[in-house]
């Protein structure tokens, strides 16, 4: 027996299979997100033990978002305590003088130069980060330090950037580090209280985290590292439908995950999806691999709101799980994308949304009346309207990740799935001129069955900044890399059975890399070659002649994932349900 259980930010979902029999569930998010995993497993597991928890989780994604992480103190170098504050001195929109970034997550008080290390007050502190400059090479400084502090007592978190983040580019190696830092203690209770919950009381014997990267690690690691699962929940739907693209043999797909607070997209081709090696999370940078999804604020839950100069805007804001949407009965009075859809006739009364919440039409139609009310338009008017605004900004975000990364939608097939998904795939694909569309099978929860896809995985950076481009220097820190990942692996009791190596190539001078990826023995020019081709797709040009440089290594080993995606797709045309027949609103008709 084995179980997925992905958490968003209106429901959780659960997979559970059982040999060969599947079984779903969604259950209402709880504040506490390990009492709703219980609650929906206790329900699937009919009194049995599960062997594999698998989960997705959005607890270090809300501690940053509601800036409920420890007080941390930053220990640097003399003169960079303030890096985090000056970051690369641009601004979030250069057209805006009043979006600045976020308040740092250490304040002034807190930052101390690393030969004052002795003298640092640690009463109430929570979590210490430690980044000195030339950690990247050197680690032994920062383990020093650690030493130290571990010495005068301090028995804290201590994130190093060394372990964290080991690369050149000090401001965002600590930005990342001091994020590992911040997150720590909360993320560790929780996952400390999960661990409990589910294995001391009998209902499953073992558990695995999703990372950001689309990897699973375990318990332990997740804790230690908690940077590395700020994206955990959005990884899973790319895995499930890069597994599914190739069981169809479908070359050129966009996943399409729309949930209930926000929609995330990613461009898969031919199996393979986009990795980032930094990405900002709420304003804050982070130098560690996620799969590449961009994600809008427009979910089913979105809200529909009228902005000082009268026009309709729907989202970022969501009326979440409680009270969500009105439609939901659960007294929420705000107009969203799930009460237009009920107006419009798209959500079946008669049929409860995630197996418990039965619709309330007249509350949708009273939520969405006083938008209309407001716009001058009738109710339908106003509900097509939501509709269509939120369907902008979805085929802006699938345009992000393909038109803007050198790839044509046109040929694309869109995967739809998420509580939302299927509402919205059509309008969206058709605005885009896309291929078709794919409904998965379970696709209501399709990111937890990518959870039960998922290979066990470490990932590791070698900086090679400076080194000559040769066959020796890529050898020499694949290997380096290797190790280093394996090692973490084999700890958590997984063989290691792929390695897959990727160079951060640029033209010397450039300020950012392209990944390609190698295996060790390929000839540098072979490399510099992909890099050439590959930029010129991203950019749109190449500079054959100007010199090339690899600035770093990029390692992850994996193990054997838990299931594949034929021991999940339904076996017969017997195990599909049927469909039934209802009048809605589409485009102004009746149909």
């Amino acid at each position: 027996m084995i179980l997925g259980a992905d958490v968003g930010g209106t429901f959780t979902d659960l997979v559970a299979v059982d040999d060969g029999r599947v079984d779903v569930l969604k259950v209402p998010t709880t504040n506490d997100q390990s009492e709703g995993i219980r609650d929906g497993a206790l329900r699937l597991a009919h009194g049995r033990t599960f062997e594999t928890f698998l989960h997705g989780t959005t607890v270090a994604t809300n501690a940053l978002l509601e800036r409920a992480g420890a007080r941390t103190v930053l220990i640097t170098d003399a003169g960079f305590e303030d890096i985090i504050e000056i970051a690369r001195q641009d601004r979030p929109s250069l057209y805006d003088s009043f979006d600045d970034r976020p308040a740092p997550l250490v304040v002034r008080d807190d930052r101390h130069p690393a030969d004052h290390v002795d003298d640092v007050d640690l009463s109430g502190v929570e979590a210490i980060a430690i980044v000195l400059l030339d950690a990247h090479r050197d680690a032994e400084g920062e383990r020093a330090i650690e030493r130290r502090l571990r010495a005068r007592g301090f028995q804290g978190p201590i994130s190093r950037s060394s372990a964290v983040a080991p690369e050149f580019r000090e401001f965002e190696r600590t930005s990342t580090t001091v994020l590992n830092a911040y997150l720590s203690p909360r993320s560790r209770r929780y996952l400390e209280r999960l661990h409990a919950t589910m294995v001391k009381s009998g209902v499953a014997s073992h558990v695995a985290v999703m990372q950001s990267s689309g990897g699973l690690s375990s318990v332990d690691h997740a804790a230690e590292f908690p940077a590395s699962i700020l994206l955990s929940g959005p990884a899973g739907g790319v895995i499930a439908t890069a597994a599914l693209a190739d069981a169809n043999g479908h070359a050129d797909v966009v996943s399409f995950d729309m949930g209930g607070t926000s929609t995330d997209v990613c461009r898969i081709s031919d199996g393979a999806y986009d990795i980032s090696y930094e990405r900002s999370v709420a304003g804050f940078t982070c130098r560690l691999p996620s799969v590449g999804v961009h994600t809008v604020g427009a979910g089913g839950g979105s809200i529909a709101w009228i902005d000082p100069g009268g026009s309709l805007r729907v989202g970022p804001q969501s009326a979440g799980s409680d009270p969500g949407p009105a439609c939901y009965g659960k007294g929420g009075t705000e107009a969203t994308v799930t009460d237009a859809h009920a107006v419009l006739g798209r959500l079946d009364p008669s049929a409860p949304l995630g197996g418990s919440l039965q619709v309330d039409v007249e509350a949708a139609v009273r939520a969405v009346g006083r938008i209309a009310e407001a716009l001058d338009l009738t109710v339908f008017d106003a509900a097509q309207g939501i509709l269509a605004i939120a369907d902008d900004a979805m085929a802006r975000a699938i345009r992000r990740v393909t038109i803007e990364q050198g790839s044509d939608p046109r040929g694309a097939l869109l995967y739809a799935f998420g509580g939302a998904g299927g509402l919205h795939a059509v309008s969206v694909a058709k605005s885009l001129d896309m291929a078709g569309v794919v409904i998965p099978p379970h696709s209501g929860v399709f990111s937890a069955v990518g959870l039960l896809l998922a290979q066990p995985s470490v990932d590791a950076a070698v900086s090679t900044l400076g080194e000559a481009l040769s066959a020796t220097t890529l050898t020499r820190a694949a290997a380096r890399g290797r190790q280093t990942a394996a090692d973490a692996l084999e700890a958590a009791g997984v063989t290691v059975v792929t390695s897959t190596h990727v160079a951060d190539v640029r033209y010397v001078g450039q300020a950012h890399e392209i990944g390609v990826g190698f295996t060790p023995g390929d000839a540098p020019d072979e490399i510099v070659a992909r890099f050439h081709q590959a930029h010129e797709a991203r950019n749109g040009y190449r500079r054959e002649s100007d010199p090339v440089e690899v600035v770093a290594v990029r390692t992850r080993v994996a193990g054997e994932p838990t299931l594949a995606m034929e021991d999940l797709l339904p076996q017969s045309a017997d195990d599909v349900s049927g469909g039934r027949v209802r009048q809605v609103l589409v485009g102004g008709a009746s149909t």
